[in-house]
């Protein structure tokens, strides 16, 4: 077996940060030191950082959702949602 030799970091951060970033790995059943390991690690490969964004549609998506959004408020409610064919052919058409 290889053994790790252990050493301490310590890491200032926004103490409401610390308490939502161990909510969310007690959630995930984690311990938050491996998670940040596993981070740590990750850098050491890669050497580099990839920061999560929410992703934002494109000039042509957000025109053809608020295209879809205005048609849909002005016909009347379905009783069913779309099936994967209505809804390619009903976006096809705008």
């Amino acid at each position: 077996m290889v053994s790790m030799e252990k050493t301490i970091l310590n890491v200032k951060t926004d103490k409401k940060l610390k308490e939502a970033a161990q909510k969310a790995a007690q959630e995930l059943g984690l311990p938050l030191g491996t998670i940040v390991n596993a981070y740590l690690r990750e850098l050491a490969r890669e050497k580099r950082i990839l920061f999560s964004v929410p992703p934002v549609p494109n000039l042509r998506l957000q025109r053809l959702l608020k295209k879809v959004r205005k048609e849909t408020s002005k016909s009347r409610r379905r009783a069913k949602p779309f099936t994967y064919e209505e809804a390619v052919k009903y976006l096809d058409r705008l």
